[in-house]
C-alpha cells in the first residue's frame, strides 16, 4: 500500500534535488511521514529520477543495495533495495573525483554486470543472468546521503524507506580492473581488498552478495517486471557491495585490489 499523495511525492523529490544541489542533507522523510512505506519510497525515487531526466540526464543502468544478510537484518527487511544509475554518475580512474559534489561520501566495492542482451522478469534465474551478461567488471561505488543518516534533532537513525527514497544512496561509479566473461571465473570467489591511503580498511568476497552476485541481478529483473521495466542490453548493473562502506574525505586515495581481476583506483580532489 502507498500512502503519500502525488503532491507529497513531488515535494519530497524536489527537496531531495535541492539537498543534492546545496550539499545540505534534508530531514528524514520517515520522520515527516511515520507511515512512509517502501512503495512510497520508490515513488519518491522515481519522481526524483524523472526530474533528472528532464534536465538531460540519461539512464545507464541500475544498482542493488542491502544485499548482505547482516545489512538486511540491521534495517529489518528481507530483500535488497535498488536505485538508478545516471550518466553523470560515472567517474574515471584517471581524474580526481570532485569532492565538492558530495555531502558525506563513502566507498564500496562490488562487481558490475554489463548486459549483452535484455533481461526481463518474471522467473529470471542466475543462469539467465550469466547468459545475458557480456562482461563482469570490478567496480567501486560512491554512496552518499542526501537525507540525514542521523536526525539533527531527535538522533533517530534513518530507515530503509529514507535510503530507498534517496536513490538507494547511489552517487557515483568507477569501473576498472580486468573485464571477464561471466563464466570464465567463479564469481562467488572473486575477492577484493579495499585500501584507503595505503591502509587496508575492508576485505570481502562476492559470495557475500546473496551467495552469488548474479543472484542480485536476477532479483532486480524480477522485481522490476511488474512495473514494466526491462534491464536493457548495454546497461550496467551494480550487483551489490561485499564490504562495509568506508568514509571518504577530500584528498583520500582508494585502491581496490581484485587480485587476478586487477584493481580500481579513485582519488578524491582536495
Amino acid at each position: 500500500m502507498s500512502g503519500l499523495s502525488d503532491a507529497q511525492v513531488q515535494d519530497a523529490a524536489r527537496r531531495l534535488h535541492a539537498a543534492e544541489q546545496s550539499r545540505t542533507p534534508m530531514r528524514q522523510l520517515s520522520g515527516q511521514y511515520p507511515g512512509l512505506t517502501i512503495a512510497d519510497a520508490y515513488r519518491v525515487q522515481d519522481a526524483w529520477v524523472s526530474h533528472k531526466l528532464t534536465q538531460g540526464r540519461r539512464v545507464i543502468g541500475h544498482k542493488i543495495g542491502l544485499t548482505s544478510r547482516a545489512m538486511q537484518q540491521a534495517v529489518n527487511i528481507d530483500e535488497p533495495d535498488y536505485g538508478t544509475l545516471l550518466d553523470d554518475m560515472v567517474f574515471s580512474e584517471l581524474q580526481p573525483i570532485p569532492s565538492g559534489r558530495f555531502i558525506v561520501p563513502r566507498v564500496e566495492v562490488e562487481l558490475a554486470f554489463i548486459l549483452g542482451r535484455d533481461l526481463r522478469g518474471p522467473n529470471v534465474t542466475v543462469m539467465d543472468v550469466l547468459d545475458a551478461t557480456r562482461w563482469v567488471v570490478p567496480a567501486a561505488e560512491i554512496i552518499d546521503a542526501r537525507i540525514e543518516r542521523v536526525d539533527r534533532e531527535t538522533g533517530a537513525t534513518r530507515k530503509v524507506t529514507d535510503t530507498i527514497s534517496d536513490n538507494a544512496a547511489n552517487a557515483g561509479i568507477v569501473l576498472g580492473g580486468r573485464p571477464v566473461r561471466p563464466t570464465d571465473v567463479d564469481l562467488r570467489w572473486v575477492g577484493a581488498l579495499l585500501f584507503r591511503n595505503g591502509v587496508m580498511e575492508e576485505t570481502g568476497v562476492a559470495a557475500g552478495v546473496l551467495n552469488h552476485p548474479a543472484e542480485g541481478v536476477a532479483w532486480l529483473a524480477n522485481r522490476l517486471a511488474p512495473h514494466g521495466v526491462t534491464l536493457r542490453a548495454g546497461e550496467t548493473v551494480l550487483a551489490g557491495s561485499f564490504v562495509r562502506p568506508v568514509d571518504a574525505a577530500p584528498g583520500d586515495l582508494f585502491h581496490a585490489d581484485y587480485g587476478p581481476l586487477g584493481s580500481v583506483t579513485l582519488r578524491f580532489a582536495r
